[in-house]
């Protein structure tokens, strides 16, 4: 049975994030566990980690969750003291989600800003993951594919495996893809012979056994782009019949499948169309 969701809002406390994915008919859901603009957050609060707990245990596994952490991170950051910052920023994220019950965290693994090579940032984001790993518990380290924008890393199926290689405790790390950034970097996912072929590729290249999410966006931006640019489904230039595809397969049975498309007003609908090509 396919787990579908959306990145709802945890305004006003993360203990509100359940209520809001409920609201949307979601059985999954994504959240930022603090404010995602900022270095520094306040610590949850014992109230707020109880009440999230309470809100999410009738309807949402933690299997189902699947939190985000701040955008201002960089763990592949080629110089010191920002690499410092963002590892020190990282390791909260993880602790928040042992706190929460949560079991996994989503990342953008980070870009070398032209100051370093693709090996050395590959091998700097391993070893942030590693420190992270270190000093938590219960939480997988879940690396999230990107579009390939700027310096950014793990727009290639090859950087996502080296990376995952040179992780020291492989039970704890994993992939969430996203169909947007995929289409963007050049995996192709709009016909179902295009569709098997990616996914061929990824099971060879990185395995399904490390899949541990998907986003479902649309792309504003055309195949190979590079360019970040969600749509709602069926919207864009991937189609909708890759949603149908997915949402046919069992491979993705049990995980997150979790929207970031840009009309939140159209989400429940979403959910609905998404659920209707269930086979």
């Amino acid at each position: 049975m396919k787990k579908i969701g959306a990145h709802v809002s945890a305004s006003g406390g993360v203990e509100n994030a359940p209520l809001n994915a409920k609201a949307i008919g979601a059985d999954a859901f994504a959240l930022f566990t603090k404010n995602q603009r900022q270095w520094i957050s306040a610590p949850l609060t014992e109230e707020s980690i109880r009440k999230f707990k309470e809100n999410r245990r009738e309807r949402f596994a933690p299997g189902c969750i699947l939190p985000h952490d701040s955008y201002l991170i960089n763990l592949g950051h080629p110089e010191t003291g920002p690499l410092e910052k963002s590892r020190s920023a990282f390791l909260d994220e993880m602790q928040r989600c042992e706190q929460l019950g949560l079991d996994r965290l989503n990342f953008h693994p980070g870009s070398h800003l032209n100051k370093c090579s693709e090996e050395e940032c590959i091998a700097i984001i391993a070893e942030s993951i590693n420190i992270a790993l270190s000093k938590t518990k219960g939480v997988t380290a879940v690396i999230e594919n990107t579009a390939g924008q700027g310096s950014n890393m793990g727009y290639r199926f090859e950087q996502l495996a080296a990376m995952i290689e040179q992780v020291e405790d492989k039970s704890r790390v994993g992939i969430c893809l996203d169909t947007c950034h995929s289409f963007a970097a050049g995996y192709d996912l709009r016909t179902e012979k295009a569709f098997t072929a990616t996914f061929g590729e990824f099971d060879r290249i990185v395995g399904f056994k490390y899949l541990r999410g998907m986003h479902l966006n649309d792309s504003k931006k055309d195949f190979g782009s590079k360019v970040d640019r969600h749509e709602s489904l069926g919207k864009g230039f991937i189609g909708i019949d890759c949603f149908r595809f997915l949402m046919a397969d069992d491979r993705f049975n049990g995980m997150p499948l979790i929207m970031e498309t840009p009309d939140p007003s159209i989400w429940a609908d979403e959910i609905r169309l998404l659920r209707s090509f269930e086979k």
